[in-house]
Protein backbone atom coordinates (compact mmCIF):
# COMPACT_ATOMS: atom_id res chain seq x y z
CA UNK A 1 0.00 0.00 0.00
CA UNK A 2 1.40 3.17 -0.77
CA UNK A 3 1.94 5.70 2.23
CA UNK A 4 0.01 8.94 1.96
CA UNK A 5 1.82 11.89 0.43
CA UNK A 6 2.03 13.98 3.24
CA UNK A 7 4.15 10.99 5.66
CA UNK A 8 5.90 10.64 2.62
CA UNK A 9 6.61 14.98 2.78
CA UNK A 10 7.10 14.94 6.40
CA UNK A 11 10.01 12.41 5.75
CA UNK A 12 11.80 14.03 2.93
CA UNK A 13 11.64 17.75 5.35
CA UNK A 14 13.63 15.26 7.74
CA UNK A 15 16.13 14.48 5.31
CA UNK A 16 16.63 18.28 4.36
CA UNK A 17 16.57 20.19 7.87
CA UNK A 18 20.16 19.01 8.17
CA UNK A 19 20.97 20.03 4.51
CA UNK A 20 24.61 21.86 4.37
CA UNK A 21 23.86 24.11 1.22
CA UNK A 22 20.01 25.55 1.12
CA UNK A 23 18.73 27.79 -2.04
CA UNK A 24 18.88 31.05 -1.13
CA UNK A 25 18.10 34.36 -2.45
CA UNK A 26 21.34 35.83 -2.90
CA UNK A 27 22.78 33.23 -4.94
CA UNK A 28 19.74 33.18 -7.22
CA UNK A 29 20.29 36.66 -7.62
CA UNK A 30 23.95 36.50 -8.20
CA UNK A 31 23.52 33.54 -11.43
CA UNK A 32 21.15 36.44 -12.49
CA UNK A 33 23.09 39.12 -12.33
CA UNK A 34 26.19 37.15 -14.37
CA UNK A 35 23.62 36.03 -16.79
CA UNK A 36 21.97 39.12 -17.82
CA UNK A 37 25.26 41.04 -17.62
CA UNK A 38 25.86 43.76 -20.44
CA UNK A 39 29.12 41.63 -21.51
CA UNK A 40 27.14 38.47 -21.61
CA UNK A 41 24.79 40.63 -24.17
CA UNK A 42 22.09 38.48 -23.99
CA UNK A 43 23.58 34.91 -24.75
CA UNK A 44 23.53 34.91 -27.99
CA UNK A 45 24.36 31.20 -29.44
CA UNK A 46 28.06 31.48 -30.91
CA UNK A 47 31.15 33.47 -29.78
CA UNK A 48 33.04 35.84 -26.85
CA UNK A 49 29.53 35.69 -24.48
CA UNK A 50 28.16 31.95 -25.14
CA UNK A 51 31.66 30.94 -24.43
CA UNK A 52 31.81 32.51 -21.22
CA UNK A 53 28.97 31.60 -20.06
CA UNK A 54 29.22 28.13 -20.93
CA UNK A 55 32.59 28.73 -18.40
CA UNK A 56 30.65 29.81 -15.63
CA UNK A 57 28.26 26.71 -15.80
CA UNK A 58 30.84 24.46 -15.88
CA UNK A 59 32.33 25.93 -13.21
CA UNK A 60 29.48 26.27 -11.05
CA UNK A 61 29.15 22.30 -11.70
CA UNK A 62 32.64 21.81 -10.27
CA UNK A 63 32.12 23.17 -7.21
CA UNK A 64 28.66 21.87 -6.59
CA UNK A 65 30.48 18.73 -7.10
CA UNK A 66 28.38 17.30 -10.20
CA UNK A 67 30.17 14.35 -12.15
CA UNK A 68 30.97 14.66 -15.83
CA UNK A 69 30.54 11.89 -18.67
CA UNK A 70 33.66 11.41 -19.95
CA UNK A 71 35.50 13.79 -17.92
CA UNK A 72 33.60 16.83 -20.22
CA UNK A 73 30.99 18.64 -19.25
CA UNK A 74 30.34 20.39 -22.53
CA UNK A 75 28.31 18.74 -25.37
CA UNK A 76 29.10 20.46 -28.54
CA UNK A 77 26.45 20.85 -31.11
CA UNK A 78 25.93 23.07 -34.24
CA UNK A 79 23.45 25.68 -35.08
CA UNK A 80 22.21 27.47 -38.36
CA UNK A 81 20.75 30.66 -36.60
CA UNK A 82 17.25 32.33 -37.30
CA UNK A 83 17.33 35.54 -39.29
CA UNK A 84 14.73 38.26 -40.31
CA UNK A 85 13.11 37.37 -43.64
CA UNK A 86 15.19 38.74 -46.33
CA UNK A 87 18.13 38.67 -44.22
CA UNK A 88 21.27 36.88 -45.76
CA UNK A 89 21.42 33.64 -43.78
CA UNK A 90 24.47 33.64 -41.11
CA UNK A 91 27.38 31.07 -40.93
CA UNK A 92 26.68 28.24 -38.84
CA UNK A 93 28.13 28.53 -35.26
CA UNK A 94 29.13 26.32 -32.83
CA UNK A 95 27.90 26.30 -29.22
CA UNK A 96 27.38 23.45 -25.87
CA UNK A 97 25.06 21.64 -23.98
CA UNK A 98 26.17 21.76 -20.58
CA UNK A 99 25.59 18.24 -18.49
CA UNK A 100 26.29 16.93 -15.52
CA UNK A 101 25.07 14.15 -13.48
CA UNK A 102 24.66 12.82 -9.34
CA UNK A 103 24.69 9.15 -9.12
CA UNK A 104 22.30 7.01 -7.72
CA UNK A 105 22.58 4.59 -4.37
CA UNK A 106 20.40 1.84 -5.75
CA UNK A 107 22.06 -1.06 -7.18
CA UNK A 108 19.49 -1.31 -9.98
CA UNK A 109 17.64 2.05 -9.55
CA UNK A 110 21.01 4.23 -10.13
CA UNK A 111 20.81 3.29 -13.99
CA UNK A 112 17.53 5.10 -14.11
CA UNK A 113 17.50 9.16 -14.46
CA UNK A 114 15.82 12.14 -13.83
CA UNK A 115 16.76 15.23 -15.90
CA UNK A 116 16.30 18.30 -14.55
CA UNK A 117 16.79 21.06 -17.52
CA UNK A 118 16.75 24.87 -18.22
CA UNK A 119 18.24 26.79 -21.40
CA UNK A 120 20.60 29.31 -20.64
CA UNK A 121 20.84 31.01 -23.60
CA UNK A 122 18.20 33.79 -25.13
CA UNK A 123 17.96 36.66 -27.86
CA UNK A 124 21.23 38.39 -28.41
CA UNK A 125 20.22 42.05 -29.80
CA UNK A 126 16.61 41.00 -30.52
CA UNK A 127 16.43 38.88 -34.30
CA UNK A 128 13.34 37.65 -35.90
CA UNK A 129 12.03 35.87 -32.14
CA UNK A 130 11.75 39.67 -30.60
CA UNK A 131 8.23 41.00 -29.90
CA UNK A 132 10.15 44.27 -29.25
CA UNK A 133 10.41 47.26 -31.80
CA UNK A 134 13.82 48.38 -30.38
CA UNK A 135 16.33 46.98 -32.74
CA UNK A 136 19.95 45.85 -32.03
CA UNK A 137 19.43 46.30 -28.19
CA UNK A 138 20.16 43.84 -25.99
CA UNK A 139 17.65 41.30 -24.87
CA UNK A 140 18.29 40.03 -21.27
CA UNK A 141 16.39 37.71 -20.27
CA UNK A 142 15.86 37.16 -17.20
CA UNK A 143 13.20 35.32 -17.23
CA UNK A 144 13.87 34.25 -20.04
CA UNK A 145 15.73 31.77 -18.89
CA UNK A 146 18.70 32.97 -17.02
CA UNK A 147 15.92 32.41 -14.15
CA UNK A 148 15.70 29.16 -15.00
CA UNK A 149 19.44 28.11 -15.41
CA UNK A 150 19.51 29.69 -11.71
CA UNK A 151 17.29 27.77 -10.98
CA UNK A 152 19.32 24.47 -12.63
CA UNK A 153 22.50 25.57 -10.34
CA UNK A 154 20.41 25.88 -7.18
CA UNK A 155 18.73 22.70 -7.00
CA UNK A 156 21.72 20.85 -8.21
CA UNK A 157 23.51 22.19 -5.44
CA UNK A 158 20.74 21.19 -2.50
CA UNK A 159 20.33 17.53 -3.99
CA UNK A 160 24.28 17.26 -3.99
CA UNK A 161 24.03 17.68 0.02
CA UNK A 162 21.20 14.76 0.06
CA UNK A 163 22.53 12.72 -2.59
CA UNK A 164 22.44 9.63 0.22
CA UNK A 165 18.47 9.67 -0.30
CA UNK A 166 18.87 9.17 -3.94
CA UNK A 167 18.20 5.84 -5.68
CA UNK A 168 18.08 6.94 -9.26
CA UNK A 169 20.45 9.19 -10.93
CA UNK A 170 19.63 12.57 -11.47
CA UNK A 171 21.20 14.28 -14.47
CA UNK A 172 21.22 17.91 -15.08
CA UNK A 173 21.25 19.81 -18.44
CA UNK A 174 21.58 23.38 -18.97
CA UNK A 175 20.75 23.63 -22.96
CA UNK A 176 21.60 25.98 -25.13
CA UNK A 177 19.91 27.51 -28.57
CA UNK A 178 16.58 27.05 -27.63
CA UNK A 179 15.54 30.00 -28.97
CA UNK A 180 16.72 28.62 -32.08
CA UNK A 181 14.03 25.98 -32.70
CA UNK A 182 14.87 23.74 -28.87
CA UNK A 183 17.99 22.63 -30.71
CA UNK A 184 19.73 21.78 -27.64
CA UNK A 185 17.25 19.46 -26.42
CA UNK A 186 16.82 18.20 -30.02
CA UNK A 187 20.35 17.31 -29.92
CA UNK A 188 20.72 15.67 -27.08
CA UNK A 189 17.87 13.46 -27.57
CA UNK A 190 19.41 12.31 -30.72
CA UNK A 191 23.08 12.04 -29.57
CA UNK A 192 22.13 11.23 -25.47
CA UNK A 193 24.74 10.59 -22.90
CA UNK A 194 22.77 7.63 -21.86
CA UNK A 195 20.51 5.62 -23.31
CA UNK A 196 16.76 7.22 -23.72
CA UNK A 197 15.09 4.23 -22.10
CA UNK A 198 17.25 5.00 -18.97
CA UNK A 199 15.49 8.44 -19.02
CA UNK A 200 12.03 8.44 -16.53
CA UNK A 201 11.36 11.85 -15.79
CA UNK A 202 12.71 14.79 -17.51
CA UNK A 203 11.90 18.59 -15.77
CA UNK A 204 11.69 21.53 -17.82
CA UNK A 205 12.17 24.60 -15.79
CA UNK A 206 11.74 27.73 -18.46
CA UNK A 207 10.87 31.56 -16.89
CA UNK A 208 9.91 30.72 -13.28
CA UNK A 209 11.75 33.81 -11.99
CA UNK A 210 7.64 35.80 -12.12
CA UNK A 211 5.91 33.88 -9.41
CA UNK A 212 2.67 36.08 -8.95
CA UNK A 213 0.82 37.35 -5.80
CA UNK A 214 -1.56 34.24 -6.24
CA UNK A 215 1.79 31.87 -6.21
CA UNK A 216 0.91 30.15 -9.15
CA UNK A 217 3.23 27.42 -10.63
CA UNK A 218 2.24 26.29 -13.94
CA UNK A 219 3.08 22.98 -15.63
CA UNK A 220 1.98 20.53 -18.55
CA UNK A 221 2.75 16.79 -18.74
CA UNK A 222 1.79 16.03 -14.98
CA UNK A 223 -0.57 13.28 -16.78
CA UNK A 224 3.02 11.77 -18.43
CA UNK A 225 3.83 9.66 -15.16
CA UNK A 226 1.95 7.52 -13.25
CA UNK A 227 -0.31 9.88 -10.58
CA UNK A 228 1.42 12.93 -11.85
CA UNK A 229 -1.49 15.25 -11.34
CA UNK A 230 -2.43 14.39 -7.69
CA UNK A 231 1.11 14.33 -6.75
CA UNK A 232 2.20 17.58 -7.76
CA UNK A 233 -1.12 19.34 -6.76
CA UNK A 234 -1.06 17.63 -3.44
CA UNK A 235 3.00 18.69 -3.21
CA UNK A 236 2.50 22.44 -4.42
CA UNK A 237 -0.31 22.72 -1.82
CA UNK A 238 1.99 21.67 0.96
CA UNK A 239 4.49 23.92 0.18
CA UNK A 240 2.24 26.99 0.42
CA UNK A 241 1.91 26.83 -3.53
CA UNK A 242 -1.09 27.18 -5.97
CA UNK A 243 -0.32 24.79 -8.50
CA UNK A 244 -1.93 25.20 -12.01
CA UNK A 245 -0.98 21.13 -13.10
CA UNK A 246 -2.02 20.57 -16.86
CA UNK A 247 -2.53 16.20 -17.64
CA UNK A 248 -1.05 17.47 -21.10
CA UNK A 249 -0.58 20.47 -22.61
CA UNK A 250 3.02 19.48 -23.12
CA UNK A 251 4.34 22.07 -25.52
CA UNK A 252 6.61 25.04 -25.74
CA UNK A 253 9.91 24.23 -24.82
CA UNK A 254 12.40 21.74 -23.88
CA UNK A 255 10.62 18.92 -22.37
CA UNK A 256 8.87 18.98 -25.81
CA UNK A 257 11.94 17.21 -27.32
CA UNK A 258 11.84 14.38 -24.96
CA UNK A 259 8.27 14.19 -24.90
CA UNK A 260 8.36 13.10 -28.32
CA UNK A 261 10.84 10.30 -28.08
CA UNK A 262 8.43 8.91 -25.62
CA UNK A 263 9.46 10.18 -22.47
CA UNK A 264 7.40 11.61 -19.28
CA UNK A 265 7.75 15.13 -18.51
CA UNK A 266 7.09 17.94 -16.48
CA UNK A 267 7.51 21.75 -18.19
CA UNK A 268 7.26 24.02 -15.28
CA UNK A 269 6.94 28.05 -15.34
CA UNK A 270 5.63 30.99 -13.36
CA UNK A 271 3.24 32.12 -16.67
CA UNK A 272 4.18 35.14 -19.48
CA UNK A 273 4.18 38.47 -19.07
CA UNK A 274 4.51 41.98 -21.53
CA UNK A 275 8.30 42.09 -21.08
CA UNK A 276 8.58 38.47 -22.85
CA UNK A 277 11.25 38.34 -25.43
CA UNK A 278 11.99 42.07 -24.92
CA UNK A 279 15.26 43.78 -23.71
CA UNK A 280 12.64 45.38 -20.59
CA UNK A 281 12.88 41.86 -19.32
CA UNK A 282 15.66 42.45 -16.21
CA UNK A 283 16.63 41.48 -13.27
CA UNK A 284 14.41 44.00 -11.71
CA UNK A 285 11.47 42.11 -12.00
CA UNK A 286 12.27 39.35 -10.62
CA UNK A 287 10.39 37.65 -7.70
CA UNK A 288 13.23 36.65 -5.59
CA UNK A 289 11.57 34.94 -3.15
CA UNK A 290 9.13 33.69 -4.93
CA UNK A 291 12.14 31.91 -7.46
CA UNK A 292 13.17 30.07 -4.40
CA UNK A 293 9.92 28.77 -3.41
CA UNK A 294 9.49 27.25 -7.16
CA UNK A 295 12.87 25.72 -6.67
CA UNK A 296 11.94 24.11 -3.38
CA UNK A 297 8.90 22.65 -5.40
CA UNK A 298 11.03 21.29 -7.75
CA UNK A 299 13.89 20.40 -5.35
CA UNK A 300 11.08 18.08 -2.98
CA UNK A 301 9.90 16.79 -6.44
CA UNK A 302 12.73 15.16 -7.64
CA UNK A 303 14.10 14.40 -4.23
CA UNK A 304 10.76 12.45 -4.02
CA UNK A 305 10.70 10.47 -6.99
CA UNK A 306 14.41 10.04 -7.02
CA UNK A 307 14.73 8.71 -3.87
CA UNK A 308 11.29 6.28 -4.30
CA UNK A 309 11.57 2.78 -6.17
CA UNK A 310 7.74 3.31 -7.55
CA UNK A 311 7.57 2.67 -11.10
CA UNK A 312 8.12 5.67 -13.67
CA UNK A 313 6.80 5.22 -16.92
CA UNK A 314 5.75 7.05 -19.82
CA UNK A 315 1.82 7.60 -20.43
CA UNK A 316 1.20 9.44 -24.20
CA UNK A 317 -1.28 12.11 -23.79
CA UNK A 318 -1.70 13.15 -27.31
Amino acid sequence: MKRPLIILLLTLSSFTLFSQAEITETEIKDHIEFLTSEKNAGRYPGGKANKRVVKYLIEAFKEIGLEAFNQDYKQVFEVALRVEKGVKKQPIVKTWNVVGFIKGNDPDLQHEYIVLGAHYDHLGLGGPSSKSEKKNTIHYGADDNASGTAALLEIAEKLINNKEQLKRSVLFIAFGAEEQGLLGSKYFVEHPLVPLSQIKLMINMDMVGRLNTEKQVYMGGAGTFPDGVRFMKELGEYLGLQPIVHSGSVAGSDHVSFYKKGISVLGMHTGGHDQYHTPEDTLDLINLPGEKEVCEYIFQTILAKASSDEAIFFINQD
